[in-house]
């Protein structure tokens, strides 16, 4: 199988690397306009790279798409036009969603949408677990990490965390409510606080704390924050009769045994740790998101979708709209 991976920063190396490490029989063409950057890849990862979709000699069979969000709609549709299966990374807007769900329907194509935390085994016992319980829950969450710590080594006004439409709030929304609208039901209702609590030179909040109310009953807060100098994801879920806590790693997921009163840890699957990365960025998840493409381009059904994602994405535009 022939792929292409479009655009050459840290999500597109990570995407090559998983790929390359696959097993599968794949030839990987790397894409990026910028030339230091694709001749870096090159030498790094020994694949092909181009400047652009236009010139390569290659007649891929899938893309993945990890350039800026602001790109991907164009990128996703030349694709799709040039009869590829498309893996896209978090998109943050909904910029041809219509048109790109139409095209891919059309010319039979897998139009396949990044959702890391559903393919984390943490979140899938969290989510098994308060399913078994049969009733509503309770759930306290913080997510957060100080805007410039998340890519150092590149200029923040440079990258898309900075930019309004694609602020870093936003893209923690866009990463954590999938999977908490999958395990505590559709979200119904937001009440939403939020500040600017940094210097830093950014036109958009860096902290929001949301009451969330969801159609089943369950209820939630959530806190997220760019202005956190310790990168935190801290989890508590309880109804009467479970307890649950979450501290972001494999091995920090625990459950209360009601009936003798212990704290017991959840073993929680295969760890892979990247070096530079938090402890809570676990590779194995996405390497089973790779994976599960494959599988929908077979033919299953897929967990998360573009339809899926274009709710969550008007949940987040009502979360920025607060006042």
């Amino acid at each position: 199988m022939n792929i292409c991976v479009i655009g050459l920063g840290s999500m597109g190396k990570r995407r090559i690397k998983l790929l390359k490490s696959s097993r599968m029989n794949l030839v990987i063409v790397g894409i990026d306009n910028n030339r230091e950057r694709a001749e870096g890849v090159a030498d790094e990862f020994g694949i092909e790279v181009s400047l652009s979709l236009a010139d390569i000699k290659l007649e891929a069979d899938c893309a993945f798409v990890c350039t800026a969000p602001q790109s991907h709609g164009a990128i996703i549709r030349e694709c799709l036009e040039r009869n590829m299966h498309v893996f896209s990374e978090i998109n943050l807007i909904s910029d041809m969603y219509e048109e790109n769900i139409q095209t891919a329907r059309k010319k039979g194509k897998v139009l396949f949408l990044s959702s890391t935390p559903l393919y984390k085994a943490e979140m899938q016992i969290i989510d098994n677990n308060v399913k078994n319980s049969g009733k509503a829950c309770a759930y306290q969450y913080h997510v957060g990490q100080y805007l410039p710590d998340w890519h150092p080594w590149d200029d923040l006004k440079s990258i898309f965390i900075s930019d309004k439409r694609t602020n870093g709030c936003r893209e923690l929304l866009a990463y954590e409510l999938p999977w908490l609208q999958h395990t505590f039901g559709l979200i119904k209702k937001v009440n939403v606080i939020n500040r600017k609590l940094t210097a830093l030179d950014i036109d958009f909040p860096d902290t929001y704390l949301i009451q969330i109310e969801h159609a089943n009953g369950s209820v939630g807060s959530l806190m997220v924050d760019v202005v956190s100098r310790q990168a935190v994801r801290c989890l508590e879920v309880l109804n009467e009769e479970l307890y649950l806590s979450w501290n972001g790693t494999p091995d920090s997921l625990y459950e209360k045994d009601i009936m003798t009163g212990e704290l017991k840890q959840i073993p929680a699957g295969e760890y892979i740790h990247e070096h530079g990365y938090e402890g809570f960025v676990n590779e194995y998840a996405y390497a089973k998101e790779i994976e599960e493409f494959f599988k929908v381009i077979e033919g299953k059904e897929p967990v998360y979708g573009f339809e899926e994602d274009k709710e969550i994405l008007r949940v987040i535009d009502d979360i920025e709209k607060e006042e």
